[in-house]
């Protein structure tokens, strides 16, 4: 019987493998180093139960097909279909978000106290949506896609708190500041994923220069 290091070790080399994904793009999808990566697929340690549910989550299989010996059952979902998948469930949340938006439209539409107002459930609806697309770019995005949808979310509450002062609030006349704002947080958000990054970057380069004994 081999021992659970090398069954292990075994099975991510050959998912990943089938995956065809790298040991690098593994590591981003998981959130840790390529390095820690490889020492799982040589054996030399093992990741903990919880990155090994992530693993299994990651390649459509279950824990027990990565910890056992037993061949793999079927072959592994592809680089593009993983994507592909991740995508669409996205995407159908997104879609969500506007079905519900517009069943909400056609009740205030309906009701004649809010019939002039319903169209503000509209200027809301980017707004979930931006923190939807947030959710999944956390689970499955980079730190691009992160960067992104937060900007999305910034963006999206300028915009309605610009439409609500204007329909309420019309003779607030400063309501474009909103923008300044909202153009602060922006580069706040660019700055801290750039700060991310280099930090990532350079906490890399010091571990290999460690292993190489520099």
């Amino acid at each position: 019987m081999e021992d659970l290091k090398d069954v292990i070790a075994k099975k991510l080399v050959e998912l990943r493998t089938q995956a065809k994904l790298t040991q690098l793009q593994l590591a981003e999808m998981l959130n840790y180093s390529d390095k820690a990566v490889s020492k799982w697929e040589r054996g030399e340690a093992i990741p903990d139960v919880r990155v090994l549910a992530k693993i299994a989550e990651i390649y459509g299989v279950t824990l027990d097909d990565i910890v056992k010996e037993e061949t793999l059952p079927t072959p592994v979902q592809s680089k593009k279909r993983i994507k592909g998948k991740h995508i669409l469930i996205t995407a159908l949340a997104a879609v969500l978000v506007w079905f519900i938006a517009t069943g909400i439209f056609m009740v205030f539409y309906f009701i004649d106290p809010t019939e002039q107002y319903s169209y503000l459930v509209f200027v809301v609806a980017p707004l979930p949506t931006a923190i939807v697309l947030l959710v999944f770019s956390g689970l499955w995005g980079n730190r691009i896609t992160n960067a992104i949808a937060s900007s999305l979310v910034v963006w999206a509450c300028a915009v309605i708190f610009h439409v609500f002062v204007e329909t309420f609030a019309p003779e607030f006349i400063k309501i474009y500041f909103i923008y300044i704002v909202a153009a602060v947080f922006e580069l706040l958000i660019i700055l801290w994923f750039v700060y991310r990054w280099y930090v990532s970057k350079h906490g890399k380069l010091i571990k290999n220069r460690r292993e190489r004994g520099e």
